[in-house]
């Protein structure tokens, strides 16, 4: 099918977590790995954050989106059996407005957890996954003291009601500050995402997120598991 391999997709998702709706023109269409639209919301997944779904309409025709991946550009994968749009078609993206909001919240959340027990016992975060209004965080902690877990969670709701603004900005590779174990950013890479929880933590991080504390919403830490010598996780989840 026709290609324009010079041009690439514009992530919305980066410049604007709230959107929803966009046109858009399909780039170009490759069966085993999906559609390129040369302007795109669908966040394609990474950093322990799932990638969206949502649909594609054009000329009446409606095209399900199951996932998006990144390869050397962003691959919105349709569910199967789905009709392909050609390229140079225009088209109305629509995401999955409550996968989305929950995949923000709980992406907000994780970075405020890991901002609480970094301030409140200085250590690293080394680990993390989430899906829909779960997730797991992983410290480098020997051991955990007496009322741990209580005594985070009241911690993370005092951060929910503080309502602290979650600000996204762009810095040099040498100003970014990262709360991890290792710094795992990309050889080469010379500009740096930063999401800041203000106050309270500053990461590079290339997810979305909601506008402030609040939005994460009811915060439950479920429970702490060992992970061998020094490693400990937490499990939590938001209603």
């Amino acid at each position: 099918m026709g290609q324009t391999q010079d041009m690439h997709t514009h992530r919305l998702d980066l410049e604007d977590a709230t959107l929803r709706e966009w046109d858009a023109t399909v780039l170009h269409v490759d069966p085993e790995q999906g559609i390129v639209l040369d302007r795109s919301a669908f966040y394609p997944g990474g950093g322990g954050q799932p990638p969206d779904r949502g649909v594609l309409l054009w000329g009446g025709v409606r095209t399900r989106i199951a996932g998006a991946r990144r390869g050397d550009d962003v691959y919105l994968v349709p569910e199967e059996g789905d009709p392909l749009p050609p390229a140079g078609t225009s088209v109305t993206g629509a995401l999955d407005d409550a996968r989305r909001t929950a995949l923000m919240r709980t992406h907000s959340a994780m970075h405020l957890l890991c901002g609480v027990v970094s301030r409140d016992y200085g250590v690293a975060v080394t680990g993390g996954a989430m899906d829909e209004l779960t997730g797991r965080m992983d410290f480098a902690l020997d051991a955990l003291p007496e009322g741990f877990l209580d005594t985070v969670q009241h911690a993370c709701l005092a951060e929910v009601a503080a309502d602290r603004a979650i600000e996204v900005s762009t810095v040099p590779r040498a100003e970014a500050v990262i709360k991890t174990a290792l710094d795992l950013l990309p050889e080469g890479l010379e500009v740096v995402r930063i999401v800041d929880i203000v106050g309270l933590d500053r990461q590079a991080d290339g997810g979305t997120h909601v506008a402030s504390t609040r939005f994460i919403g009811d915060m439950r830490l479920l429970k702490t598991e060992n992970k061998g010598k020094g490693f400990r996780r937490i499990r939590f989840a938001l209603s």
